[in-house]
């Protein structure tokens, strides 16, 4: 599920409110850590152990169902949150639908993202500098948004699915990007992707994209994969860095952009297209019911 750093509202809200601002806080150490020791994990490590550890509280949430989005949403009313991390992702060998009818990887990749960040951001609104990062990837620049097939129904294409639904979370956080802008909000809009990372991602691949991921191949692999520590870090510079802006996109460098450490880049010319960002928000209303409030009220539904 995204992250969401949180306190309890209210009085009791009062008394803990440092919490949320630890949580950043913590992220934001972990963060000039691993920059200035990434190459020593174990200086890391002990980076890590001097923060303390910071209360943390977790919900179910699954993003392709709009009945358990809801109902995580409804569990965090009343609470503050100062950062939201959209970084759930999946990608799906075979055609398969939600209950609604939707292409299981569009749903869980950007409709549940959509559905839960407009659910959350009347919490967000009224914390100053508050931030939803969406997490991406290298493989949107290979994605388009079919608008006339956004199911597959015609035919399904597990990496074009994948594609499309990595291509559609950048529209949506440079479209939400300006949307806040417009409102006058002070919460911003922000988007990362983690390169290639040596994790558990690719266990329903094929057997050889799987024999590539194992750490063992790291001495053939260097080049083309990281360890997940460094991995995290573009989705945690979008979350802390204090001069990071709304509208921005941070991963690895260079021109495969597949390791390193994150810095501003650009996405794909398709990701900036502003009528495609509009097109697909008007399409994700429809699909979700959830209409976004800018001004700090639960979202209605459509």
């Amino acid at each position: 599920m995204g992250g969401a750093l949180a306190d309890e509202g209210g009085e009791e809200g009062e008394e803990r409110a440092g919490a949320s601002g630890q949580g950043v806080s913590l992220l934001a150490e972990l963060f000039h850590a691993f920059e200035e020791d990434g190459r020593d994990p174990a200086k890391a490590a002990r980076a890590a152990e001097r923060l303390g550890s910071p209360r943390v509280r977790t919900l179910h949430l699954d993003l392709a169902s709009p009945e358990v989005i809801r109902s995580a949403a409804r569990e965090l009313e009343g609470e503050r949150v100062d950062l939201l991390v959209n970084n759930a992702g999946g990608i799906r060998p075979r055609h398969a639908v939600t209950d609604e009818g939707f292409e299981l990887t569009f749903a869980t990749n950007h409709l549940g993202t959509f559905a839960f960040t407009g659910l959350m951001l009347d919490r967000m609104l009224a914390v100053p500098g508050s931030r939803v990062v969406t997490v991406s990837s290298i493989g949107h620049r290979r994605g388009t948004v079919n608008f006339a097939d956004l199911h597959f129904e015609r035919g399904y294409d597990y990496q074009k699915a994948y594609f499309q639904s990595k291509l559609a979370n950048l529209l949506f956080s440079y479209e939400l990007h300006r949307r806040l802008t417009e409102a006058g909000a002070e919460t911003i809009s922000l988007a990362a992707h983690p390169g290639n990372a040596r994790t558990e991602f690719g266990r329903d691949m094929s057997p050889f994209v799987r024999l590539m991921m194992r750490p063992v191949m790291r001495p053939v692999t260097w080049w083309l994969m990281h360890d997940p520590q460094v991995g995290a870090l573009a989705a945690v510079r979008a979350a802390v860095d204090p001069s990071a802006r709304g509208g921005e996109f941070y991963g690895p460098p260079g021109r495969a952009q597949f390791t390193g450490h994150p810095e501003r880049i650009a996405s794909s010319p398709a990701s900036y297209d502003a009528d495609a960002q509009r097109r697909l928000w008007a399409e994700s209303e429809r699909l979700t019911g959830v209409v976004f409030d800018y001004q700090g009220r639960s979202p209605r539904s459509s």
